[in-house]
């Protein structure tokens, strides 16, 4: 009789192999979540940001009417508004540093939240 070779791998390889493909579709299933939750953070983040936009340029135009109705004259109700606005930048300008690094920790928050 002839002695014919077991070809067929051990169990415990067949497992390894079944591991190996599960952790590789668990890690996909994982990058998938992670990016779709990105993805829909920033996606409402953005919606957010351009309700603000909108609703601060509507306020800045009342105001400016509302001011140019309280000189008589829009063009000074629109130019103190200006001038507040020019107020707040130059603000900005000289805080920048105390104001850059908390943005730039709630973003890595953000990004890293997951």
């Amino acid at each position: 009789m002839e002695d014919k070779k077991d070809t067929t791998p051990p169990p415990i390889i067949d497992q390894l192999k079944e591991y190996a493909e599960t952790r590789i579709k668990l890690a996909k299933y994982q990058a998938i979540e992670g990016g779709s939750s990105i993805a829909a953070g920033l996606v409402a983040d953005v919606v957010i940001v351009v309700s603000m936009v909108l609703a601060f340029l509507f306020a800045s135009l009342t105001l400016a009417y509302y001011l140019g109705s309280v000189f008589n004259a829009t063009w000074a109700g629109f130019g103190c508004v200006a001038v507040l606005y020019l107020i707040i930048a130059l603000c900005i300008k000289y805080n920048r540093a105390k104001i850059e690094k908390p943005i730039v920790n709630a973003i890595i928050q953000k990004i890293f939240k997951h």
